[in-house]
């Protein structure tokens, strides 16, 4: 048997994702039509990281799918600290169906699944946010009528989670990706590698720009995210201050205005009104925001429907 992980947006075939995508077309529909977790088996939800949205969906999507949510306080259980990554996984793995955690380095993450026989699932890390991608994939969906072809700008800070997930995955969605961005936060160049590859094999394309307006010009998606990711809070000050390099890539109406006329904005939120997108865009009618974290909890579910069954 091979243990299917999601640690990286691209785990996923295009293939894969498509059906992923379509299951949570299905569930949100109907929203107790699969019940792999019956039962009911655990899922374990490790959170070293703040979380709303990511430990809410989870739970809640564990229960519907009529399996049992274990929340776990990396604070209290200090993996790594206290007793090692893989002594931790050891003892895990043995008591659950499944792990979702949300932690700092990706290596963590990898170590962990390098030491169960369970799905593990990425709810976040500081290279990849791949969950969320799939919520904004599924929300593109809903309000564009599929994602192959479309163009998506995300500006803002280039080197960071969002930045590397929208390249990867909607690069397997077969989309057009541009990344407007100050030179100075650029993407991962390998992870850049990887979505360009991707690309050409999926008749979509990356670009890398410092203009805003370039960037966001005839796009159907607009995305943005925090100019201050988690872990970077002392560098608050510089990312948002009158001389900040992100200032000209806010998500403006002025903006906005080059894009196409029905664009939709996305923001993974929590939002910071006023820095990286107006307060007129996030609350306005072209703002898909609120479906988009709704979609988390039913992407989050197919998901693991399907690396449970990939995995048995």
């Amino acid at each position: 048997m091979t243990t299917r992980h999601l640690l990286a947006d691209d785990d996923l075939t295009p293939h894969e994702q498509s059906g992923v995508l379509d299951l949570a077309q299905r569930l949100k529909a109907e929203r107790h039509a699969r019940q792999p977790l019956a039962g009911p088996q655990a899922v374990a939800l490790i959170f070293d990281k703040p979380t709303l949205r990511t430990q809410l969906s989870f739970a809640a999507g564990v229960a519907e799918l009529g399996g049992h949510p274990v929340s776990v306080d990396g604070a209290l259980a200090q993996i790594g600290t206290r007793e090692s990554v893989a002594d931790v996984a050891r003892v895990v793995g043995r008591q659950v169906s499944a792990i979702v955690w949300r932690t700092h380095g990706q290596d963590r993450l990898e170590e962990l699944a390098a030491h169960v026989d369970v799905p593990v699932v990425n709810a976040l890390t500081d290279e990849y946010h791949p969950c969320q991608l799939l919520a904004d994939l599924l929300t593109i969906r809903e309000h564009k009528g599929g994602t192959t072809g479309r163009t998506l700008a995300y500006v803002g800070d280039g080197a960071n989670n969002m930045a590397h997930s929208y390249l990867l995955a909607c690069a397997t969605a077969g989309m057009h990706v541009r990344i407007g961005t100050p030179g100075s936060h650029q993407p991962d160049g390998e992870i850049l590698a990887r979505a360009r590859t991707i690309a050409a094999g999926q008749g979509g394309s990356v670009r890398i720009t410092d203009d805003p307006v370039g960037a966001v010009t005839g796009a159907d998606v607009v995305a943005t995210d925090t100019w201050v990711s988690m872990g970077k809070e002392g560098e608050k000050g510089d990312r948002t201050g009158e001389t900040s390099p992100f200032a000209p890539f806010a998500v403006t109406r002025e903006l906005l205005g080059h894009a196409a006329g029905d664009a939709i904005v996305l923001h993974c939120l929590p939002a910071y009104r006023g820095l990286e997108i107006e307060a007129e865009v996030i609350d306005g009618d072209q703002s898909v925001v609120w479906d988009e974290a709704e979609n988390r909890l039913h992407a989050q579910k197919a998901l693991l429907t399907f690396l449970l069954t990939a995995s048995s």
